[in-house]
């Protein structure tokens, strides 16, 4: 078993303070806390295509609907579920810009799509690498916006992404090939990334 709170090497670690929000005391390993988290993203997964279903793409790309998506894929695990994190990290902006840069983000999509400025697949993977750029969350940051794109996505009339045909918040090639290509995005090459989300 291991350690609860080992993250891969390129994972951002919570905070002594965000730790303390684990809700579920039978928890003693990170495979049990893995467990426990994908449980709760299945069901906000139902949510949000449920709910995706059933309004227009816009209203998917609002700042209420970001923290909703997250509190939903992660309230049953996390108290800070869906709040916006306080704290600086590693990567990300400074905590004080993240409720500022989240909706200027949803609104260049919104223009993207409004405009055609990109094809489909090309919005939804600029949606999740920027969102990523912010990292507005203490963590799930990764996974909760996959999700977005593949919402978007949907929406867009395409299909949801592989994201490299498996689990990727464990370490190995997979990750290291989707944390390279994130990079390459970084560096506003967005193909490598976009390739990654297909394959």
């Amino acid at each position: 078993m291991t350690t609860l709170f080992q993250e891969p090497s390129d994972a951002t670690p919570l905070t002594p303070v965000e730790r303390e929000g684990l809700l579920q005391n039978w928890i003693a390993h990170r495979e049990e806390l893995n467990e426990a988290e994908q449980e709760n993203i299945v069901a906000g997964s139902v949510w949000a295509r449920r709910r995706a279903s059933r309004v227009e793409l816009t209203e998917i790309l609002t700042d209420d609907f970001v923290k909703e998506l997250h509190r939903r894929m992660f309230a049953d695990v996390w108290r800070w579920a869906g709040v916006y994190r306080t704290t600086e990290r590693n990567l990300g902006v400074a905590p004080n810009l993240i409720s500022q840069r989240v909706p200027q983000h949803l609104d260049d999509v919104r223009y993207w799509i409004e405009h055609a400025t990109y094809e489909p697949d090309e919005i939804a993977v600029r949606l999740h690498h920027g969102l990523v750029q912010i990292h507005p969350f203490p963590n799930g940051n990764g996974r909760h916006t996959r999700l977005m794109a593949d919402l978007a996505v949907e929406r867009m009339g395409g299909r949801a992404f592989t994201w490299g045909g498996g689990e990727l918040a464990d370490a190995g090639d997979l990750r290291e090939r989707y944390i390279a290509a994130l990079r390459s995005a970084d560096q506003h090459a967005i193909e490598p990334l976009i390739l990654f989300a297909r394959t």
